[in-house]
């Protein structure tokens, strides 16, 4: 495809592969399997794959790949490889590289299943994982030995909106050889650099703001060819976390939207931060746009905006941050985020609900926390909610 082309001319076009046919949508080729012309032609993909050449569903589909090379040229890596969900791809990613006895250094602040992942998945064969704060850089340094073989954090985590600036842990990363991986969820392909600012290995969920629409679960890891041809795909391809052709139809139609909806929310977002911060029920106010934010300027050198999530601490803990979500109306309780829709969550006792009490208190998830994935509606209408459920505290 064309180098030269624009973002949003990419999320509609790149990668896109036309049967003899010649369809305008991207087609669904639900099969689990391909035919060969000869025996001698199965032999010899076995052997090597052209690009246009499939063996298996689970290795690979014209309608998934199609995905890929289009998740990869906007986020600006050589290849992809799509999965089944974020955890997948997350799994994936840090599996994959990883044997007993390397070192991992992660920052402390991530969601639930990643930590899940780290602390039991990792640890019990026997990866030494050591956690830090994402945010100081001396921890980092203190952290990373020549020894290390990956790093790993989220660039914005969940739900505290906390970055870590990703070219300075790269650089530190790389001076000891170390990969550096990165979860962009919350950055979204729209907003992110990471590549440019020295990440390896990226990896999203695109059943958040790729899909957008809450329809099915997906992932993908983005990187080298070496690294997700060579690394990655051995692994997942032979313990199955293959994306299904029909989710990856979903994302491919989700993408074409993708730079239109981003902006859109993440203007929104502000704009209900700003208003939120005037309410006095409201004891504070998280959203990297804010110059109130304490990382604002990295947000703005890093991401170029604020994102489309905020969070927000309602006065008088849990039981008031439960009357102000079961007093919205437009906005809906759930734990998706990216979505059309806005969505609230209660990070304390839903996503990050296993997590010990001192830890919530040191990653500053109260009990009067709540996240909010800002949706495609009005804003005026979301903040007349917002003030009518904070009304109602």
């Amino acid at each position: 495809m064309a180098g030269n082309w624009k973002t949003r001319t990419q999320l509609v076009h790149e990668g896109s592969r036309r049967s003899q046919y010649g369809e305008m949508a991207e087609a669904i080729f639900l099969t689990q399997g391909f035919v060969y012309d000869s025996a001698e032609q199965a032999e010899a993909r076995f052997v090597q794959s052209g690009p246009d050449e499939f063996i298996y569903a689970r290795y690979g589909n014209p309608t998934t790949r199609m995905f890929e090379d289009r998740i990869a040229a906007i986020e600006g890596t050589e290849d992809a490889f799509a999965t089944a969900s974020g955890m997948a791809a997350v799994n994936g990613a840090l599996m994959s590289m990883l044997r007993a006895g390397d070192h991992v250094v992660s920052s402390r602040a991530l969601f639930g299943s990643c930590l899940y992942v780290l602390e039991e998945v990792l640890m019990r064969f026997g990866v030494r994982v050591t956690f830090v704060d994402g945010a100081d850089l001396n921890q980092w340094r203190a952290a990373v030995t020549p020894g290390t073989k990956a790093v790993f954090f989220e660039s914005m985590s969940n739900p505290t909106l906390e970055l870590v600036d990703i070219r300075a842990v790269s650089d530190i990363a790389h001076a000891a050889g170390a990969l550096v991986v990165v979860d962009n969820v919350f950055a979204t392909p729209i907003f992110s650099r990471a590549v440019d600012q020295g990440a390896d290995v990226v990896v999203y969920s695109s059943t958040k703001h790729i899909d957008g629409q809450g329809r099915a679960l997906g992932g993908v890891i983005c990187g080298t060819r070496d690294f997700v041809r060579k690394v990655a795909e051995p692994y997942l391809k032979h313990t199955g976390a293959a994306m299904s052709p029909f989710t990856a139809w979903i994302m491919l139609n989700g993408m074409a939207t993708l730079d239109l909806r981003c902006r859109a929310m993440a203007a929104a977002a502000l704009e209900i931060a700003t208003a939120m911060e005037a309410e006095p029920g409201i004891a504070r106010v998280i959203h990297p746009g804010l110059a109130s934010h304490a990382q604002h300027d990295l947000a703005m050198a890093q991401m170029g905006s604020g994102g489309t999530m905020l969070s927000f601490e309602v006065k008088g803990g849990k039981e008031a941050a439960f009357r102000f979500l079961n007093a919205l109306e437009i906005i809906k309780i759930s734990n998706n985020l990216g979505d059309a829709k806005s969505i609230a969550t209660h990070p304390a006792t839903t996503t990050h609900q296993r997590l010990p009490e001192d830890q919530k208190i040191a990653l500053g998830i109260s009990p009067g926390l709540i996240r909010l994935s800002v949706g495609l509606e009005d804003p005026a209408d979301l903040i007349g909610d917002l003030q009518a459920a904070l009304a109602a505290v």
